[in-house]
């Protein structure tokens, strides 16, 4: 079977064989929560075709996107820092397939796995740059343009181009309220980049939607290439 996780596929083979035993195939489903903040980890997963938000937390309920794991990355990074705690809600946007270990047996795995610490170092700066430019995203962009960076994001991530996303649920993505998402959504329609109809949303126009996308988007995508890439 072919490795999916863009990080396990770059493991040399010996390394990543060293893993297999430990490694199970789960289904993360819409919705679910694998984490909370100031929660000890149980298990550290390498999303194939699921999708998974980084959610800050104000005030105990009010939440704010500020990073996404997808199939290039690993939820629960903060393990190879030696950290052992969230410091998010980590809350499942697209149902799929992970690979998942106990976080105990990882942490084993890591101390005599060379180029996996390797890996998830350079994946750790990524992610920082990531997390670093949403937050200068959600602060400078109109709402339009931080909607077109995320539907590219999660697009790359599900490698499908259409998906179930309710007003609710990108309201609490994007820190806006419904009435933000709904003009900000029928502007991307007007410009034909994309279907929305009560929370089912396809790409008609990549490029498009590229093009009017803020810089964040490709930032990112960049600094990403040019490190793990």
């Amino acid at each position: 079977m072919s490795i999916t996780n863009r990080l396990l596929a770059a493991l040399p083979r010996k390394n990543y064989q060293g893993l297999g035993a430990g490694l199970e195939r789960v289904t993360l489903t819409f919705g679910e929560i694998l984490y909370e903040p100031v929660t000890p980890f149980q298990y550290v997963y390498f999303p194939e075709d699921s999708l998974v938000s980084l959610l800050s937390l104000a005030d105990g309920h009010l939440a704010l996107e500020v990073g996404m794991v997808g199939r290039e990355g690993m939820v629960g990074a903060p393990i190879a820092l030696g950290i052992n705690i969230s410091p998010v809600r980590a809350l499942v946007q697209g149902t799929g397939f992970a690979m998942r270990m106990t976080s105990v047996r990882f942490r084993k795995e890591l101390l005599q796995n060379l180029p996996l610490q390797r890996l998830l170092y350079l994946y750790v700066h990524v992610l920082m740059t990531q997390v670093t430019q949403t937050a200068a995203c959600n602060r400078f962009h109109v709402v339009e343009k931080r909607l077109a960076r995320w539907l590219l994001m999660t697009l790359d991530r599900v490698q499908r181009n259409d998906f179930q996303m309710t007003q609710d649920f990108l309201s609490h993505m994007l820190g806006v309220r419904r009435v933000g998402v709904t003009k900000a959504a029928s502007m991307l329609q007007q410009r034909k980049l994309i279907s929305y109809s009560r929370g089912h949303i396809t790409i008609l126009d990549r490029a498009g939607l590229e093009a009017y996308s803020c810089g964040c988007y490709r930032s990112v995508n960049e600094t990403y290439e040019s490190i793990l890439g």
